[in-house]
């Protein structure tokens, strides 16, 4: 053919593809139910699709679709309608199948709204605020407060970013799971003035986003933040916005912690920090170079658009660590002893002699030793620690009282003292007319009743017994002539003693004493 008119064989054949070919046929009612009209199928498929949400759990479990056919059958309830359909009416694929079609399927019902990104307009507008476990878990030289007891305590990333450029600030604390001592701790860190000129990163944002965690519910981190006027923003729960799940917008505090763990503490194969102070003055110089690595969408570095989006009215400094410590209290209830003095957690404070028998409130400073207290609404204070301890080398006496002078004569008599060594034979013995026996029966007695809890004085049933002579014996029970078995269920139906059924055994078939 290809000769026939002058061409190639492959444009024959691209000619051929071109033309029409026998397309495949289906049936007329193609996707429509068979036996019952459409705009049934779909209202069953709705219900179905309606008993599977009802159903799911947080794993995300629910019923199948059979089940979900099955209690259709028997009857669901909707409003003031019962909705009921013949058995054998639905099929589980054809219902799998008009689920795909229509999108009620776990694939469609999962659908999720679109993400909507968010970015702050100035620095230190928003922080991001988050922890992660770093991948070195453990030093070498724990802090001192660290109690084997309490398990081990590890390494935490702590980490703050700003919305705006990016620009991370971390340290390593040492804690058990969340602390919330530590998180304020780092963040007036955080919030101060650095040393070192070339990170400028400073001043209390506005807003602090964070998830719903232990440090979030704490009434004192709450209260710190209120004090500090930072409003505390945290992700919605799941089940709270609709389909959304939880947690969606962390990425900016999330990368800085794989960037940290990726670049900085895989070079801990080669030397690991001795403690927490090394280990966050190595971490340092990274932060530095992390904030001076180009922006995700300007042409500047993560510290230049920092610098370079500073509001008008300036960042808000922050505070001494004196003034922070004072903002950093927890209100507990206490009542006043009648010596004026107030206990808590084994520490005794003294107070004004006017509080004495009152119920006030105790504002204890999380970094202070001293105490202030609120009563009728006005606060007063600061009170100091009663007995405070001396330093060392020196040493403090006081005056004796005259109980103590008469405690110190009643001693010195008593040391004085002495009886002859043969008045310790005859001291106790009194004549024998005085002397009253109680002979032993004439004492009613009631034999202990041992509970044997472990079961070391008897078996806990028949058939522990049975197992136990089997083993010593070393032949199955069955094997044991009729007469003797008899003997056997006669016997353990009186006692399960132990001792018993040892001397039972040595008796009845001629066996050494086995130990139990």
């Amino acid at each position: 053919m290809a000769k026939l008119y002058g061409v190639t064989p492959s444009t024959i054949y691209r000619q051929l593809s071109r033309s029409s070919r026998p397309n495949s046929v289906n049936r007329k009612d193609r996707g429509t139910p068979r036996n019952i009209d459409k705009e049934e199928m779909l209202k069953y498929c709705e219900i179905i699709a309606a008993v599977k949400i009802r159903n799911t759990n947080k794993k995300e479990r629910n019923v199948s679709t059979a089940s979900a056919i099955l209690l259709l059958e028997s009857g669901i309830q909707h409003g003031n309608e019962t909705i009921k359909i013949s058995k054998g009416l639905l099929k589980k694929a054809t219902v799998n199948r008009f689920l795909a079609q229509l999108g009620l399927d776990k694939t469609g019902l999962d659908l999720q709204k679109p993400v909507t990104r968010f970015q702050a307009k100035h620095s230190n507008e928003c922080w991001q605020f988050d922890l992660s476990q770093s991948d070195l878990k453990y030093l070498d030289i724990m802090p001192d407060w660290v109690d084997p007891k309490h398990g081990k305590a590890i390494l935490m990333l702590y980490s703050v970013v700003d919305d705006r450029s990016g620009v991370s600030y971390q340290e390593y604390h040492v804690v058990y799971g969340e602390d919330v001592i530590a998180a304020l701790m780092f963040l007036f860190n955080a919030m101060s003035k650095k040393e070192n000129d070339n990170f400028p990163f400073q001043g209390i944002p506005k807003i602090i986003y964070m998830d719903n965690g232990p440090i979030a519910k704490s009434a004192v981190f709450q209260r710190a933040m209120q004090n500090l006027g930072v409003e505390m923003r945290c992700h919605m729960p799941r089940n709270t916005d609709g389909r959304r799940v939880t947690a969606r917008s962390k990425g900016k505090v999330e990368r800085p912690f794989r960037t940290v763990k990726e670049l900085h503490e895989t070079l801990y194969h080669f030397h690991k920090p001795k403690d927490e102070k090394e280990a966050n003055k190595w971490l340092f110089p990274f932060l530095i170079r992390y904030s001076q690595m180009p922006h995700r969408s300007q042409e500047c570095t993560r510290i230049e658009d920092w610098i370079k989006n500073i509001p008008e009215e300036g960042i808000r400094q922050m505070c001494t660590w004196e003034r922070f410590s004072s903002l950093v209290r927890e209100p507990v209830e206490r009542t006043v002893n009648s010596d004026c003095t107030i206990s808590l957690d084994g520490v005794v404070y003294s107070v004004d002699h006017e509080f004495m028998g009152k119920t006030v409130i105790v504002w204890n400073g999380m970094f202070e030793s001293d105490i202030f207290i609120e009563f009728e609404g006005a606060k007063y204070g600061p009170f100091q620690q009663t007995g405070a301890p001396l330093q060392l080398n020196k040493y403090r006496s006081y005056k004796k009282t005259e109980a103590e002078k008469r405690i110190d004569k009643i001693e010195k008599i008593a040391n004085e003292l002495s009886i002859p060594r043969e008045t310790m034979d005859t001291i106790h013995l009194r004549p024998n007319n005085e002397t009253k026996s109680f002979p032993s029966d004439t004492i009613r007695m009631r034999p202990f009743a041992d509970p044997d809890p472990f079961y070391e004085i008897r078996f806990p049933s028949e058939y522990a017994a049975r197992k136990f002579i089997a083993h010593t014996i070393g032949i199955p029970l069955g094997k044991l002539p009729q007469e003797k078995l008899n003997d056997l269920h006669s016997f353990l139906s009186k006692t399960l003693e132990k001792d018993k059924i040892l001397e039972w055994i040595q008796q009845e078939l001629n066996l050494r004493q086995a130990s139990s």
